[in-house]
């Protein structure tokens, strides 16, 4: 049986994991909270794996004070390699850190192509991609040959209860009765596709660098479309709005971002995505968004 400690009670994903993991005989569950150093006094001998998911996301980066910004690298940086710190020193095995498709930079702005191979170096926007890409740098100091370290880059997760730019959409969808058509391309994972993967890579005891997406990238568009359908409302799709995306995408300041961030481009080169040992895709796209809305 392998014995998981999830740090960050109450996170979103780190719920997730542990109520997917708990249907498994094989596996068995621990979490802790982080917000205090509390943390600290817990014993992590006899545990197979951390699952660090703690962390400050969703930030309005445009608008923050330098205090804000320590407390997202002490929070997304100095905390994960603290905890990783006494994870190795109580001979735990191996030690997944949530990070995120963030420190690639911003979504291509509308209408531009913005694919993430093997060959592309992490770049970040702004201080949160910053804080997640030194975490990954101060944890693979760490790693050697009896202390795994698992970093995981996915890109946008959605799911039942989920925050951030998927409600965005679900919201227009239920709200606008009509929709541009856009052809941009995202890379998107749900949230029990996630969970699954983090079951293979812990029964696995795997390392590396992971970049976990559903099988198909998707246009906002399709998503709107899906979600409406799912819910039984009734959208008119049409191109001639596309250019008022266009000319939104151009403009400076917050407009001009999110209208990137709803209809630009970001995807991971699917290569990268295949995980050799298991296929770790339970939902498909349609499955997904039904399991989201309902």
């Amino acid at each position: 049986m392998k014995k998981v400690l999830i740090t960050g009670a109450n996170s979103y994903i780190g719920m997730s994991v542990d109520n997917w993991l708990s249907n498994y005989k094989d596996i068995h569950v621990d979490t802790i909270d982080t917000i205090n150093g509390k943390w600290k006094e817990q014993c992590f001998q006899g545990y197979d794996t951390i699952f660090h998911v703690a962390g400050i996301a969703h930030a309005d980066v445009g608008n923050v004070s330098e205090e804000i910004k320590k407390k997202y690298y002490e929070i997304n940086c100095d905390l994960a390699i603290d905890v990783a710190k006494k994870a190795k020193a109580e001979e735990v095995k191996q030690f997944i850190f949530m990070s995120s498709i963030i420190i690639y930079g911003d979504s291509a702005p509308y209408g531009k192509d913005k694919i993430i191979d093997s060959t592309t170096k992490p770049l970040p926007a702004n201080f949160y991609g910053d804080s997640k890409l030194q975490a990954e740098k101060g944890l693979m100091e760490l790693q050697d040959s009896t202390f795994k370290i698992a970093v995981i880059r996915p890109p946008m997760i959605y799911g039942k209860g989920s925050k951030g730019n998927y409600q965005m959409l679900s919201k227009l969808a239920h709200i606008m009765p009509v929709f541009p058509v856009v052809f941009n391309k995202r890379s998107m994972l749900h949230i029990d596709n996630l969970c699954e993967f983090i079951r293979l890579i812990i029964i696995n005891q795997d390392e590396g660098i992971f970049f976990p997406q559903n099988r198909e990238f998707v246009s906002t568009t399709e998503m709107v479309k899906q979600i409406a359908k799912v819910d039984g409302k009734k959208i008119y799709f049409t191109k001639s709005m596309s250019i008022a995306i266009v000319i939104a995408s151009k403009l400076p300041g917050k407009i001009g971002k999110l209208t990137n961030k709803a209809f630009g481009n970001l995807t991971y080169d699917m290569k990268m995505s295949k995980y050799e040992k298991e296929s770790y895709i339970v939902n498909d796209f349609e499955k997904s968004i039904y399991k989201t809305e309902k």
